[in-house]
């Protein structure tokens, strides 16, 4: 290719509402340009990306024994009503009608129409294993799209969906993806972590996620440096105090604690460690009928409530943190004063692990500007509902009992998930077995995000400079920047001879011939983040050398000119 005939489109500043480097960076690189909230044009240089990506993705999965087919972006809701996730999937799904008047969503995910696929298509136990993928547009209608591609409206999948005769099927199918998202991911020369996950709207049992190490990333990874366990915050066990509870060594005293509501403010009042307090959440929480339910959880005051914990314990589910309001009538005093204490009779109690195991603890009286200390359970409170509710920290026991854990930011780019017959059941896709008697296939569902990866590499490869493309995704693989090509005879002649070599090599080269300053043509270079630089000037040329720089490095290499394609064929292995 050569730049003449490309179209490059740099900016020196971006645009004001770009928010992370991410953004950033492809806006000034011209890889992407915003043409409405949440949806972008995918710009020459950045569709280059998004090919190589596809690329790596359709090699690894058609080696994992996955078929590829196509299906459409928008989908008739029947499907989803058959599953129940037309109205429980929220406004994010984006619902429209045709002249008829007719339902249809535009899809952000395809369970449904694979399953409907599967249930018309296979009928007996020799058709499976079978596992279907595409690579197709989705459409997320999410409230705040923002971050660019890591957070788009509409983005680009690649989706697959595996059907198997019973659970070690399942299993099985479910290990094949997880070994090939890893040779995909380490083919993107990412740093990455698969993770243990919550598996969330979609449903089913065991699933995992792998993410791009970045210490941008919104989420929060936790893992165990001395041994395998590695869990999303969402998904990873807070595990209980070793210790026994002590004895009960105070008496429960009710002390003024006037304007102080936070449990930091309440323990540097009282002159007592944060840990000694224990924090109070209330949820509201929906039921089938009737007013809703409200429950009062307690966290140690240094710990976070861990929402998904939270929706599993039963009798939860769905639920909204309480208002004002609906504090005021069950606890009879405003935030910051809760407590388990003598809480209204209506009022469901549930502590964590941790709360469960404290003695001579802090909480809020129910009565304002009060909090009670030397609480204990079973003498001034009944024992406790007890259960993981909060997000680990780093230094709690690993789950596995080898080591402490340790966490990290991350970006989330893979899902995969064991289904079961969440869907199969649902919509009726079953096969007859070696007996000739109906079974519900097994399902299994794998997710990466395409365009999110270039947000993510990017987020984890940058400079001051700009982006720092691993050069299997990189747009250009090489780029040749001569210098004078439309005045020396001399170096374009040598910068032609090379592209030609480097080209029937099968190189992905670009050459600019802009006619560029030196300057310029570095400098964008550099923003877009191609990972080898090959320079030609006639004085290097003359001692038949060239200059090579690796887009990380800080300095040129001088290379001969006759030696140049084995050196690039070395470094680009």
């Amino acid at each position: 290719m050569r730049a003449s005939r490309f179209f490059i489109s740099t900016l020196k500043e971006a645009p004001s509402d770009a928010e992370i480097v991410s953004h950033k960076l492809m806006l000034r690189a011209g890889m992407i340009r915003r043409l409405g909230s949440g949806i972008y044009n995918y710009m020459p240089m950045g569709l280059r990306v998004i090919r190589k990506v596809e690329n790596i993705v359709r090699e690894e999965m058609d080696r994992a024994g996955a078929v590829e087919l196509l299906m459409p972006l928008v989908q008739p809701a029947e499907l989803w009503q058959e599953t129940g996730r037309w109205d429980k999937m929220g406004p994010e799904l984006l619902r429209l009608k045709d002249r008829h008047g007719r339902d249809f969503a535009m899809q952000p995910t395809s369970e449904e129409v694979i399953t409907d696929i599967a249930r018309s298509e296979i009928k007996s136990y020799r058709q499976l294993p079978v596992n279907f993928y595409h690579i197709q547009t989705k459409f997320r209608d999410e409230r705040r799209p923002r971050f660019g591609l890591m957070r788009g409206r509409e983005f680009t999948m690649k989706d697959a969906y595996s059907f198997d005769r019973d659970v070690d099927g399942l299993r099985h199918s479910y290990q094949v993806m997880v070994d090939a998202y890893t040779r995909i991911f380490t083919r993107f020369g990412l740093r990455f972590r698969a993770v243990a996950a919550d598996n969330g709207a979609i449903g089913g049992s065991g699933s995992q996620e792998f993410h791009v190490i970045a210490d941008t990333g919104e989420d929060a990874l936790v893992y165990c440096p001395t041994s395998d366990y590695a869990a999303n915050m969402e998904a990873a066990e807070a595990v209980a105090p070793a210790a026994p509870r002590a004895a009960p060594g105070k008496a429960l005293e009710k002390i003024a604690t006037p304007a102080k509501t936070r449990c930091e403010d309440v323990a540097h009042f009282l002159g007592l460690p944060l840990t000694q307090t224990v924090k109070s959440v209330v949820l509201s929480v929906e039921k089938d009928e009737g007013p809703r339910d409200i429950w009062l959880l307690l966290v140690r005051g240094d710990h976070e409530l861990n929402e998904v914990k939270a929706g599993k314990l039963p009798g939860i589910g769905a639920f909204r943190f309480a208002s004002d309001t609906e504090i005021l009538e069950h606890f009879g005093t405003p935030p910051g004063y809760i407590g388990p204490i003598n809480a209204g009779a209506s009022v469901k109690i549930a502590a964590d692990r941790t709360v469960a195991a404290m003695s001579d603890f802090v909480c809020g009286t129910n009565a304002e500007g009060f909090h009670y200390t030397g609480v204990n359970w079973g003498r001034d409170l009944p024992e406790p509902v007890v259960a993981d509710l909060r997000n680990v920290v780093a230094g709690d026991v690993s789950p596995d009992g080898k080591g402490v854990l340790e966490v990290q930011r991350g970006i989330e780019v893979g899902h995969v998930f064991q289904l079961g017959t969440r869907y199969s059941e649902d919509m009726k896709a079953s096969y007859l077995d070696e007996h000739g008697k109906p079974q519900l296939m097994q399902m299994g569902c794998y997710g990466i995000g395409i365009t999110r990866i270039l947000g993510a590499a990017i987020e984890q490869n940058f400079d001051a400079k700009g982006i720092i493309w691993p050069t299997s995704i990189a747009p250009f693989e090489v780029v040749l920047c001569p210098m004078g090509y439309d005045r020396s005879d001399v170096v374009r002649e040598a910068t032609d001879r090379l592209y030609e070599e480097l080209s029937a090599a099968g190189i992905d080269v670009i050459l600019d011939d802009r006619g560029e300053r030196p300057g310029v043509m570095f400098a964008d270079w550099e923003l877009i983040g191609v990972p080898h630089r090959v320079v030609i000037g006639e004085r290097s040329l003359k001692e038949g050398m060239l200059e090579y720089q690796g887009r990380r490095e800080e300095a040129a290499t001088p290379v001969a000119l006759d030696g140049m394609l084995d050196f690039l064929r070395t470094h680009l292995a």
